[in-house]
């Protein structure tokens, strides 16, 4: 028995432009189909019992094949075929919806919702249900209008032959809202509506655009409350491109661990190293960036205390989530003792590799008085890139006098790494 919020999915638009051959719903966005996405986001509100998916009489088969490789599909399902436009789309589900409901199923709200639409957030569409149980019957969401808008002439003569058409005014775009879906009905309002409106269903001409204009024009009102920019709709290739980075930045809420890093994209580490300078007495040779640096006081540490090359590594442990560099070459660990930075720098970036990761670049910035390393950088620079296996740079600046580096009590450096995988 069903019993809550029903939903009906058009997905029976030919998408032509995008000149995809097939239809629209069935485009991929990382890695599943649009109408996937729509329909998964449908069942994870937790409150639809039923949804219907309206295709192409002629593709059938393959939204079937689609939408039985979704996870997320977790209440009854069916997919039937659409009609010549939008509105007798919507009307054929909601007709599949009414026969194969059965005795004791209770229907309170609908949502009609586009799988062009397909990043649509379960929030939003929980709000929408929340808004048409509290009383208002037909609710749909809506954005803000951002751009100025002007009405233009619609009279013969327009376009004229440059293309151009006269302004006839400046609208108020306080007052407008880009109306989104999904959108909420009552069950027996949406039917009513559809009733009264089926005349114009037969051409996209007549036809209504959304679901709410049958609505108004019953003399019905219908609410907005506030939409999401994710919920934007995929009509060009360049909206393609968007759902996508859309996907890949935020990450997908269907996805069991939303958090993690979807592979391909750029991850970025940053490294730090702070060392005091020896007792001079000691005799220690200092090494920096990778060079020796004779007749300069060297640095005290477990290894060479190459701040430099340990940055960089330690920029490297950072960006892959290998740890740091303390966690991977700190003095519980013996063979490590004294071992150069380079080799340091080189192991980082080996470890980086085997876990699947390539290395972009690394950048270092050397904060101290001293050495000098202007005259050296392109020498520092193509060591470190050898042993890092991709470009290294180095600067370098000082603290104006100020703190342990402006004394000439130590140095320090912060490096970043940019890698991918």
């Amino acid at each position: 028995m069903t019993s809550g919020a029903v939903a009906v999915l058009t997905a029976a638009g030919s998408g032509s432009r995008l000149g995809l051959g097939y239809p629209k719903a069935l485009a991929e966005l990382a890695g599943r189909s649009l109408v996937g996405h729509a329909a998964s986001r449908l069942c994870a509100t937790g409150e639809i019992g039923a949804l219907v998916v309206t295709a192409p009489a002629e593709h059938l088969a393959q939204f079937r094949a689609a939408l039985a490789a979704e996870p997320g599909l977790t209440v009854p399902w069916q997919v039937v075929a659409g009609g010549a436009s939008r509105q007798a789309s919507v009307s054929a589900g909601l007709a599949a919806l009414e026969s194969s409901r059965e005795p004791g199923d209770v229907y309170d709200v609908v949502l009609v919702h586009d799988a062009a639409r397909p990043l649509a957030p379960p929030a939003l569409m929980r709000r929408i249900i929340d808004a048409v149980r509290a009383g208002h019957r037909a609710v749909v969401p809506g954005l803000a209008v951002t751009d100025t808008i002007k009405q233009v002439d619609d009279d013969a003569d327009a376009p004229d032959a440059s293309g151009a058409v006269r302004v006839a005014g400046t609208v108020d775009r306080a007052a407008l809202r880009a109306v989104q879906t999904p959108q909420g009905f009552a069950w027996d309002l949406l039917l009513r509506a559809h009733a009264a409106g089926a005349a114009r269903a037969g051409v996209e001409s007549t036809a209504a655009t959304d679901d709410s204009a049958l609505v108004e024009a019953l003399g019905e009102a219908v609410w907005i409350v506030d939409g999401d920019p994710r919920a934007l709709k995929i009509t060009t290739e360049q909206d393609l491109a968007v759902a996508e980075v859309l996907v890949l930045t935020e990450g997908d809420p269907m996805d069991p661990a939303p958090t993690t890093q979807p592979a391909g994209l750029p991850r970025v580490g940053i490294g730090t190293d702070v060392h005091a300078f020896a007792d001079p007495a000691l005799g220690r040779e200092l090494w920096m960036a990778g060079l020796h640096w004779p007749g300069e006081n060297g640095l005290a540490g477990h290894s060479d205390a190459d701040v430099v090359a340990h940055a960089a590594a330690d920029a490297i442990f950072s960006a892959t989530g290998l740890g740091d560099l303390g966690s991977n070459f700190g003095t519980s660990a013996p063979e490590w003792a004294g071992a150069s930075g380079a080799s340091l720098l080189a192991e980082a970036a080996a470890r980086a590799r085997a876990a699947g990761f390539q290395i972009g670049n690394v950048a270092v910035q050397l904060v101290g008085n001293r050495p000098r390393l202007g005259a050296r950088r392109a020498e520092a620079e193509a060591v470190l890139t050898a042993a890092a296996g991709a470009p290294v740079t180095v600067t370098a600046t000082t603290t104006d006098g100020l703190g342990l580096t402006g004394r000439s009590e130590g140095v320090a450096a912060i490096a970043t790494a940019l890698v991918v995988g």
